[in-house]
């Protein structure tokens, strides 16, 4: 397992992604009600999850992580299976969710 600090500190910077590739679909009135409800989901369950990560519960962290990582899979799966979706949502859905993905497999390969 990492760290608690470490959890923290990438924890803290994923919360930044999320919201900010919220504000950044939130921005294109193209976008469509899926991804939006998607994001906006998200960005909810990352902003309650604070409480979680900083408790020393190992399964717990670990299981909040692997759900928001499974959100996150469905935003970018979204993005991909809309057509005409601006770069600019697109590279901030999936560097959002490379995020979550790395986070989740660190936790589990130090476990």
């Amino acid at each position: 397992m990492l760290q608690a600090s470490e959890i923290q500190t990438r924890f803290s910077h994923l919360q930044r992604t999320v919201s900010e590739t919220s504000k950044t679909i939130h921005a294109d009135s193209a976008i469509p009600k899926d991804l939006m409800s998607c994001m906006d989901e998200l960005d909810k369950e990352c902003k309650s999850a604070k409480k979680i990560m900083s408790s020393r519960n190992e399964g717990r962290i670990r299981q909040c992580v692997d759900d928001l990582e499974r959100m996150g899979d469905r935003a970018e799966r979204v993005c991909h299976d809309t057509d005409g979706l601006h770069h600019r949502v697109m590279d901030a859905v999936s560097a959002m969710h490379l995020e979550l993905a790395d986070l989740k497999r660190d936790m589990h390969e130090m476990h």
